[in-house]
């Protein structure tokens, strides 16, 4: 079990560390690290160069993550695991696709904020939950009129979700990613305090 977590750790963060943002970079030479709110999601990439590259960005960082679930399920179903011992490597497998985005080895260990890829693990793990995020995800940032409120409103769900596993680890791993998305989003809190954090309405009339 140690050397499987430890290869679906790895295996899920050199996923991860494909950035939809590189491919942007890529195709148009404008590097959000560098551009913008200087985040290498699809946020920054609507503001920044318009809606269609930021359609690019969120389907590469959802696909690699639902990419990265269906190599390890597919690899689990020739191993000998308990459904327990499964569960515990896909949520690590779905962790490691967030912290390598978040810190891929080659921009640094500074890259996105992780939001798409969770929603990739969301759908991998239950697609019904995958799309009740999504809908719900939209629905609290509308409402808030800040995008931050859904993405910490799918932290929320996934700890919920690991609550109710039969084994604490997937707890554990939910509540750190939580943790580290409230540390990668503290600028936004502190925007959003002094009123400078830029609105749905803002993202929405870049399209």
């Amino acid at each position: 079990m140690i050397f499987a977590s430890f290869t679906v750790l790895i295996i899920g963060y050199l996923i991860g560390c494909i950035l939809g943002s590189n491919v942007v970079y890529f195709l148009t030479g404008v590097n959000l690290k560098q551009t913008g709110s200087k985040n290498a999601g699809a946020t920054n990439a609507v503001i920044s160069i318009g809606w269609k590259y930021g359609i690019l960005v969120v389907i590469i960082d959802i696909g690699k993550a639902i990419l990265a679930f269906l190599l390890i399920h597919n690899l689990l179903n020739h191993l000998y695991f308990t459904p327990e011992q499964n569960m515990i490597l896909l949520y690590i497998t779905g962790a490691a696709v967030i912290i390598g985005h978040n810190f891929p080895f080659h921009m640094n260990f500074n890259g996105g904020k992780g939001t798409a890829s969770l929603v990739g693990m969301l759908l991998s793990m239950n697609w019904k939950i995958g799309l009740l995020a999504i809908v719900s995800f939209f629905i609290f940032a509308f409402i808030s009129n800040y995008l931050i409120v859904g993405v910490f409103q799918l932290y929320i769900l996934l700890t919920i979700i690991a609550f109710h596993e039969a084994t604490i680890l997937p707890l554990i791993i939910s509540i750190g990613l939580l943790a580290v998305a409230v540390i990668l989003h503290l600028e936004n809190i502190n925007r959003i305090r002094k009123g400078t954090e830029p609105k749905m309405s803002l993202i929405y009339r870049h399209r």
